[in-house]
């Protein structure tokens, strides 16, 4: 799945990716960018 990381400022395929629940009921995917190693979060079904 693929999400935008704010370090490098690109979309990019997030590696280790888990979909969570957010506070809300809200579903979300959780994952980490595979060229800086920033965490990366997406909002929506995944």
């Amino acid at each position: 799945m693929q999400a935008y990381c704010m370090k490098c400022r690109t979309k990019r395929e997030m590696r280790d990716a888990k979909s969570v629940t957010m506070k809300n009921g809200r579903p979300a995917t959780k994952g980490v960018c595979p060229v800086c190693g920033t965490k990366m979060f997406r909002i929506g079904k995944s």
